[in-house]
């Protein structure tokens, strides 16, 4: 039988080395059947799968896990909800950096709590769009008190490259995961980043795995599509092939991974997913999901070990890629750039 990995975070925090993301449930991914969707993230506990990631800033999504905690609560007691390992986001509009208080940190913090059911929240992973704006190290260090007063069990950052947590880390913060985006396609942790993340006892939690479903037999063989998508995810991870080499490039390590694939009995994605969990310091890796229609093959990421061969196969292809390159998260922030001029800045992170 298939059985969860678990990844220590800290001594006495577990969570699966596969985590649920939420980001898909929050609208702009096509149509979400609420009630199913929560129904099914019994099924991924069931699964051993019992991490589930979040933000304030995805829409409806804290409040959706909330509801499946009550209900996790009502049906099976809070011996079972101690086990739900909840990782939300804090991050205030880019638009608010200026004037974001410890009081609006408070603020987000506690609305987290009432839309997720919880009284303490397992892990906030935090974001400040531009440190150059506004007081941000003093501001997030009040994030170190509401821990200590309960309301946080553990602090992780995202989207930050090694150089912008430093002074977190100087400051006295026990930063236990930094969430970023990690695939075949975008090697950007790998490194100097993943070196200082082990030096200060701190896991990568890898987004972005399959770059929003590329990185399955939907795309083997096909043409390029351009950027005309129906979700901005898609547009994201497109250009991400851009930097990697193109889509010819991509084609060829499409095919690479399908005879791994085929070698093991497992899908494309099952590999992507495995070989991102296999990098130093990766404690988990992140796959989207808005139901549990793929949990079958979501599972079989677990009892995968790729070879010395099916490595080799994907390492001659890789070898070939000519980016994404710099630092973490440094194409996206750049608002004038291609990348960054599809991001939204201003969600909601502060109200």
């Amino acid at each position: 039988m298939t059985m969860a990995e678990l990844v220590s975070l800290r001594p006495g925090y577990e969570c699966s080395q596969i985590i649920k993301g939420g980001w898909q449930l929050a609208g702009d991914h096509g149509p979400v059947d609420r009630q199913r969707s929560i129904a099914d993230m019994e099924r991924f506990f069931d699964a051993g799968i019992n991490a589930f990631d979040c933000a304030d800033i995805y829409t409806g999504v804290e409040e959706m896990i909330g509801t499946f905690v009550g209900h996790m609560r009502q049906s099976r007691g809070e011996e079972a909800v101690d086990r739900i390992k909840v990782h939300t986001k804090l991050v205030p509009d880019f638009d608010r950096l200026a004037s974001v208080t410890p009081a609006d940190i408070e603020a987000i913090i506690d609305r987290s709590l009432r839309r997720l059911q919880l009284e303490r929240l397992p892990l906030v992973q935090f974001y400040w769009w531009d440190l150059s704006v506004g007081r941000p190290h003093e501001v997030l260090a009040c994030l170190k008190d509401i821990q200590a007063r309960g309301k946080i069990q553990h602090l992780g950052a995202t989207n930050w490259s090694e150089a912008a947590m430093q002074p977190f880390i100087d400051a006295g913060m026990d930063l236990v995961s930094s969430q970023v985006q990690y695939s075949l396609l975008d090697h950007r942790p790998a490194g100097a980043f993943t070196d200082w993340c082990a030096s200060n006892r701190m896991l990568i939690l890898a987004y972005g795995t399959l770059a929003g479903g590329f990185l399955t037999e939907r795309w083997l063989g096909a043409a390029d599509p351009g950027f005309a998508f129906e979700n901005r995810s898609l547009v994201k991870y497109r250009l991400i092939i851009d930097e990697f080499g193109g889509w010819p490039l991509f084609q060829d390590l499409l095919h690479a991974l399908k005879s791994v694939a085929d070698r093991h009995g497992v899908t494309i994605g099952a590999v992507a997913s495995r070989w991102v969990m296999d990098q130093p310091q990766v404690g988990a890796v992140i796959i989207g999901a808005r139901t549990a229609d793929h949990l079958a093959e979501t599972k079989t990421i677990f009892d995968l070990r790729l070879d010395d061969r099916d490595r080799a196969a994907i390492t001659a292809v890789l070898d070939r890629r000519t980016g994404p390159n710099g630092r973490i998260y440094g194409l996206e922030s750049d608002k004038t750039g291609r990348h960054g001029r599809i991001m939204k800045y201003n969600l909601g992170g502060v109200r």
